[in-house]
């Protein structure tokens, strides 16, 4: 069951990619998904990471993770604009992934002595996340002039190395101490808090302007309803 939560939320970045090379995707509609996505996220990393970490080790762990967490994503993120431009399809790849990582990481971590029922909420806003992202990746690269096939071929690269993260976070954290489970938790939740501040909500609010928040409001009340029917 943890390798089917893995495959189905990393192959949301192969299925995104190819939406985004061969299907039509107007501006609005990709605003608005990524606003929904951006909701459910907040919500989930504030349920899912945030507070059991609070409750199993100590407010000021999780809150030293979240802090390095945002901090390091905001440094990388600088300098991954400096280096390709933050219009570059390269850019985005590079901080879809940068991103990814700390996102599945924290999913394999949170499925440790749990049913992946109980990580429903994380795990659906994750992939919800992921398909209007890379939709929107691979469609700057295709217009750079990159083939479809290298397309998504960086994007089933991608998505296999998010994966390895998810399984290598289940497999290698397994017994860890509490302390540093929660600092873990709150470091991705960190990173996901920063990338959500600086590359969703700004992109969302371009391209749909003012239904932006209301789709943002849509994406928490998923999510909330997620983690409620898996007992959250």
């Amino acid at each position: 069951m943890t390798l089917a939560v893995v495959v189905v939320v990393s192959g949301a970045l192969i299925a995104g990619a190819a939406w985004g090379i061969y299907g039509k995707l107007g501006k609005r509609l990709e605003g608005f998904l990524v606003a929904l996505a951006g909701g459910a996220l907040l919500l989930s990393v504030t349920s899912e990471l945030i507070e059991p970490s609070i409750a199993k080790s100590t407010v000021w762990m999780a809150m030293a993770g979240v802090a390095a967490g945002a901090t390091v994503f905001s440094i990388v993120d600088y300098w991954i604009d400096e280096k390709w431009g933050p219009e570059s399809g390269g850019g985005l790849l590079a901080a879809i992934t940068l991103d990814g990582i700390p996102e599945n990481l924290a999913l394999g971590v949170a499925l440790i002595g749990a049913m992946p029922l109980e990580v429903a909420a994380l795990a659906g806003s994750i992939l919800l996340s992921n398909l209007p992202e890379a939709a929107g990746g691979a469609r700057q690269m295709a217009h750079g002039g990159k083939s479809k096939r290298r397309i998504l071929l960086l994007w089933t690269a991608t998505a296999t190395l998010l994966s390895l993260a998810a399984v290598g976070g289940n497999l290698l954290l397994e017994g860890a101490s509490e302390h540093l489970l929660a600092f873990i938790r709150c470091f991705a939740a960190g990173a996901v808090i920063a990338s959500l501040a600086t590359e969703v909500f700004p992109q969302a609010y371009r391209d749909d302007t003012h239904l932006a928040g209301i789709a943002t409001a849509l994406g928490a009340i998923m999510a909330f309803v997620l983690g409620s029917l898996a007992g959250g």
